[in-house]
């Protein structure tokens, strides 16, 4: 009888770990044809995992602090962030697809340009999905060209947004009192502060996008969109650019010769006072600068009249996620107005919501945010905001230009 009753038992549990099991998946439910209500319902008591750059302290807070506390009340969602290198998120999943696995441990990625174009190409990513999040609809312009595509590669639904990026220039008014609006400009801006403006080496992220404005700035733009992956093409087709910026070498930190290995290299001399500019992919990066003591009171951020390239980041889901419904559900949460709105006074991030989508009591709310000293508003910089390239054609410059700039 004993025998029997610990058979009974263990085999309870066994049915209790599997319900349990079930229960904590969020993916044991048909999501294609599933209504919201029943993939919030899969969701519910589940733990989603976030894994993307862990470099942004403020960001790690808001992530494990604002959105973990908002998807915890609101669906009962558990929120694991998890810090990782793209390269190695990518590594991680190609591995698991060439090992054949169904689930994997990652969930959401946060992800944009030249890796949303090798992740979807290589079928890492699982969609499209974003049809079935209620408020891409009810917030997001869905005619928005950054809605449809990321570094001109068709989303197709494969990763909703998250934030918009764009580049500024900023100095300190009180050192130097000029804030160059063009190539031109900035030529002679660097000629008379010898030694003392620079840019990150490429490939990094910040330095690849300046070279790109200075290529737009001499070549414009329009070409770019729809021009072939091929490196002579691409190379003809910036030489313009490629000449003023050999002719700028001479001018820079260290002559052209080498230049510093990453932004963060470049924001500490800035902050130090060896050089007298500095760059941002991060529109409010100033503020929070000023906020924090890294930068003084009078330094002040610029955007070229012409324009600066702006592009978006996004979340996907991984093709091997073992929660799909609760990332869903995180992913929803991140769009709606309430998460923008603390993303963007928290984080002074450039929101992804439509102004026009917005009730009044929202938009006012959004108008209330103070954004901090020495940035431009947002109207002024979405006023002065220039497509990114495609994603295939980012490699070949930076290609290029290591091998016809640097140290020429």
């Amino acid at each position: 009888m004993k025998k029997w009753l610990a058979l009974l038992l263990s085999a309870m549990m066994v049915f209790t770990m599997l319900l349990s099991g079930c229960a904590s998946s969020g993916n044991d439910i048909d999501l294609e044809s599933a209504s919201w209500d029943e993939i919030v319902k899969a969701a519910k008591g589940t733990t989603v995992t976030f894994y993307g750059w862990g470099g942004d302290e403020n960001r790690n807070n808001w992530l494990n602090g604002t959105v973990a506390d908002y998807v915890k009340e609101n669906y009962d969602i558990t929120l694991e962030v998890v810090g990782m290198d793209i390269n190695d998120i990518l590594a991680k999943l190609s591995g698991e697809k060439q090992a054949g696995i169904d689930k994997g441990s990652i969930d959401m990625i946060w992800i944009n340009g030249e890796n949303f174009y090798s992740a979807k190409d290589n079928g890492l990513l699982w969609g499209p999905f974003t049809e079935k999040l209620p408020n891409m609809e009810a917030y997001i312009d869905l005619d928005d060209p950054e809605t449809l595509n990321d570094f001109c590669m068709p989303i197709e639904g494969y990763e909703a947004p998250y934030a918009k990026a764009q580049m500024v220039l900023f100095n300190d008014s009180a050192v130097t009192e000029e804030a160059p609006a063009n190539a031109e400009e900035f030529m002679e801006y660097c000629k008379k502060y010898q030694g003392k403006v620079t840019y990150p080496a490429l490939p990094d992220f910040t330095g690849s996008a300046f070279v790109r404005n200075i290529i737009y700035e001499i070549c414009g733009w329009e070409q770019f969109q729809t021009m072939e992956a091929d490196y002579d093409t691409v190379k003809a087709a910036i030489e313009p650019a490629l000449e003023y910026l050999r002719q700028l070498n001479p001018y820079l930190w260290n002559e052209g010769k080498t230049f510093p290995e990453s932004s963060t290299t470049v924001d500490a001399m800035f902050a130090d006072g060896e050089l007298v500019m500095n760059m941002s992919y991060g529109p409010f990066s100033v503020a929070t600068g000023i906020a924090q003591g890294i930068y003084t009171d009078t330094t002040r951020t610029f955007v070229f009249d012409n324009g600066t390239i702006g592009n978006t980041n996004y979340m996907a889901i991984a093709f091997d996620s073992p929660n799909k419904a609760g990332a869903m559900v995180v992913i929803n949460a991140i769009i709606s107005a309430e998460m923008q709105l603390t993303q963007y006074a928290e984080l002074k991030e450039l929101p992804v919501v439509a102004t026009e989508k917005l009730s009044e009591e929202e938009k006012a709310a959004f108008d209330a945010v103070d954004l901090g000293q020495g940035v431009l508003s947002q109207a002024d910089l979405l006023a002065h905001r220039l497509p990114e390239m495609p994603a295939n054609l980012v490699p070949i410059i930076e290609e290029i230009w290591l091998n016809e700039v640097v140290g020429k």
